[in-house]
């Protein structure tokens, strides 16, 4: 039986008072739009729709909340970032509201920070291990769609991210396929670590 067997749609949440009081541990999912979130969740999960999969970035527009056992741990799939077609005031308030679940949330034990291993570390990923690093909680870094890169690309661009990710302590970086299913036992086995 997997870490995440048994996760089941939860709560939605759009405003921090909201968030669930009933709430042990938290494992969240953050990336920028379009980077395999969803897909990752989904894949780990090993189901198809647990995690809204959509062509148009920024469907995830809340902090959606699946629960994984009756001990009170939850996976948190945060809003995909750099989302288009947003009006400012709707952006202003998710940017808030990230920003201050990351940095205040107790309960939150680690990050998995999603990247697109072919377009890794945008300015926008910066921006979010910027937020994060100053908690000196764990961020996990799944560099998804590896499977789009040969042996050689996906060798150089682990390396690469890796070395970049120095200067921020606590941080790991694997790759990871939502199509090959690759990683998937080290990225759960990552997670498990932090909820134990």
């Amino acid at each position: 039986m997997t870490l995440f067997s048994n996760a089941a749609f939860f709560t939605t949440v759009n405003h921090f008072r909201d968030l669930p009081l009933d709430s042990r541990g938290e494992v969240a999912f953050a990336g920028r739009s379009n980077a395999g979130k969803s897909s990752a969740i989904n894949t780990l999960s090993r189901r198809t729709r647990l995690a809204f999969v959509s062509k148009t970035p920024g469907r995830t527009q809340h902090i959606n909340y699946f629960s994984l056992d009756d001990k009170g741990n939850y996976l948190v799939d945060l809003p995909g970032y750099g989302y288009a077609k947003v009006p400012e005031q709707i952006r202003q308030h998710w940017e808030s509201l990230l920003s201050r679940y990351l940095q205040e949330r107790p309960q939150l034990r680690g990050l998995v920070l999603i990247m697109d291993a072919r377009h890794p570390l945008t300015q926008l990923d910066i921006q979010m291990l910027g937020w994060f690093g100053p908690t000196q909680k764990p961020i996990h870094v799944l560099l998804t769609k590896a499977d789009k890169l040969t042996r050689q690309e996906s060798a150089k661009v682990l390396r690469e991210v890796t070395e970049f990710l120095r200067e921020y302590p606590n941080c790991s970086v694997q790759l990871f396929s939502s199509l090959k299913k690759i990683g998937m036992a080290e990225a759960e086995s990552v997670i498990r670590g932090w909820l134990e």
